[in-house]
């Protein structure tokens, strides 16, 4: 369900039938005739939608973690919080952009419109920008001939649904101005070759069987999830558009399994 367009079209038939009572048909009642309830309905939830509808559209949008691609960042579970206009401002339901204010940076998480079906929302890691070179290989990350720096952290222990525990390595990534979780499991191969599929610019990529080299297009973004070998992300579907991007996450507000999730910020 497109939830931004069912809001607008409520909020359009709700402010027509406000707009037309007090234009129109409030002078034609007698002042011992009460509003119909067609009319007192709409009127009363006018502005309450109008309120939700310019917070989502704005200024702060919340969304569900429905995968581990972002363990051990964001769990499965976690509602977090979007901020809508640090990428700048967008017409909601279209997603123009009408004025900018910064654009994304390395290592910042980002929610976006997956490229392949844009009615659904992603959210991974801005590991390259227009103009950069990507490099994955042997687990290792390298932006513009500069190896990111890890520091092993540990063993992580996570269940993933249907297949029990997951064993991995635990790393403090520093990438761009931050640092960062993220996961690797030395069994699985830094990439699946077939799954890689034909996405614009694809010829702005290099694969190979240790990984990968992608040029970051002109207006594009190179995402990867921070649990590396359980992610869908740009190695296999490719570059975000920047008119798909719909924020930067930075809070987790509330998880039902975990209250110490709670007010916790994304780095």
């Amino acid at each position: 369900m497109n939830f931004p367009l069912v809001m607008f079209i409520l909020l359009v038939i709700t402010g027509s039938i406000w707009l037309l009572d007090y234009l129109i048909l409030r002078h034609k009642r007698t002042p011992d005739q009460s509003e119909p309830l067609w009319i007192e309905y709409p009127k009363s939830f006018f502005p309450i939608i109008l309120i939700v509808f310019t917070l989502r559209s704005f200024i702060i949008e919340p969304f569900k973690i429905p995968s581990g691609s972002m363990i051990p960042t964001l769990l499965v579970g976690d509602f977090i919080l979007v901020n809508k206009y640090t990428y700048g401002l967008r017409l909601p339901v279209i997603n123009l952009k009408i004025m900018d204010i910064n654009q994304p940076k390395r290592g910042e998480v980002m929610v976006f419109r997956y490229p392949e079906d844009p009615s659904v929302d992603y959210i991974k890691r801005v590991v390259g920008i227009p103009g950069d070179t990507v490099t994955y290989h042997n687990k290792q990350l390298t932006v513009n001939g500069d190896m990111v720096k890890m520091h092993y952290e540990g063993e992580y222990k996570y269940v993933e649904s249907g297949l029990g525990y997951i064993y991995a390595e635990h790393f403090k990534e520093f990438l761009g101005d931050r640092d960062h979780a993220i996961l690797i499991n030395q069994g699985i191969p830094s990439l699946q070759l077939s799954s890689v599929r034909h996405f614009p610019f694809l010829d702005h990529c290099t694969y190979h069987r240790a990984g990968f080299t992608c040029e970051v297009p002109p207006g594009n973004y190179f995402t990867l999830g921070d649990n590396r070998d359980s992610s869908s992300d740009s190695r296999y579907w490719g570059f975000v558009p920047e008119q798909n991007i719909v924020g930067r996450a930075f809070m987790i507000w509330w998880n039902f399994n975990d209250f110490n999730r709670i007010g916790l910020s994304i780095n």
